[in-house]
């Protein structure tokens, strides 16, 4: 456990980096900071999971890490490269599955292929073999209200993941889910990740799933979001639900979340004080 960004190994290239990476807007007020100096690293194959409080900043950084924004400082690295800016080295899946009701499940899976300027045969080709996979073989003509909220979570997966970018972004994917079938989706996915091994960069409010899901765990500060702690998860793989009653995970939950309570009492602290000043 540190609180400075996890270091690679000498002679590695992380297939994923955040190096300084500094954001803050224009108001009539003068500059917003909202992240600041962040750094994390994702080695091939890991899994990193990045929580903090409500409002810190973390879909600001997500936005920045997909493309979507600009840093006001810092750089985006993938597999040693420069990719500020570049959304082309990210799969983004986003907390609501976003599958078009007019189009068959097959056919919203290769979307994202197809908008690369795939045919729709050769996307199909290479979209059906993961169906079973993913556990939605049998459903690829039928339309996505037949699905249940699992099997939509699971075919707008495999839309990201079909794309092979080199790094899949995962915002809140099951936050939408009930509590039952999300600790399902939980368990599914780490068992797919271990078949595929993704490079995977997942915001999660969720400190169970975080911990359940990583290899490290990043906290984020109240706003401007830092990184406050960095928290490798010293688990075996593969893992199953029964890890959670383990000591090193039930330890490390509840670091997080003392972490995370701290943290959020600083946020509602800021929120008091900019009430306070706003009706001053």
């Amino acid at each position: 456990m540190s609180n400075s960004a996890h270091q690679e190994m000498p002679g590695d290239t992380p297939a994923f980096e955040l190096r300084n990476v500094s954001k803050h807007f224009s108001t009539k007020k003068g500059q917003l900071p909202v992240i600041r100096d962040v750094g994390m690293v994702a080695n091939p194959g890991e899994f990193i999971s990045i929580i903090g409080p409500s409002g810190c900043g973390k879909s600001t950084l997500f936005k920045l890490i997909a493309g979507l924004e600009t840093p006001s400082e810092g750089h985006i690295m993938v597999d040693g490269v420069e990719a500020t800016g570049n959304p082309e080295k990210f799969a983004y899946m986003p907390q609501k599955d976003l599958l078009f009701p007019w189009r068959s499940v097959l056919d919203n899976t290769t979307l994202g292929l197809e908008v690369q300027g795939l045919s729709r045969k050769a996307a199909r080709a290479k979209a059906l073999p993961l169906f079973e996979k993913f556990g939605i073989d049998g459903f690829e003509d039928s339309y996505p209200w037949r699905l249940s909220g699992g099997m939509r979570q699971r075919a707008a997966l495999l839309r990201t993941v079909v794309q092979d970018r080199p790094v899949l972004l995962l915002d809140e994917p099951f936050g939408a889910l009930d509590s039952l079938t999300r600790i399902e989706m939980q368990e599914w996915l780490t068992s797919v990740w271990e078949q595929f091994r993704w490079t995977v960069v997942l915001i999660t409010h969720d400190i169970r799933e975080a911990v359940f899901l990583s290899d490290r765990v990043y906290a984020l500060t109240a706003r401007p979001a830092r990184v406050r702690e960095v928290y490798e998860v010293p688990l075996a793989r593969p893992r199953s639900l029964a890890v959670a009653t383990d000591p090193t995970f039930v330890e490390l939950e509840a670091k997080l979340l003392a972490a995370l309570r701290e943290e959020s009492r600083v946020s509602h602290e800021q929120e008091e004080s900019a009430t306070k000043d706003a009706a001053g």
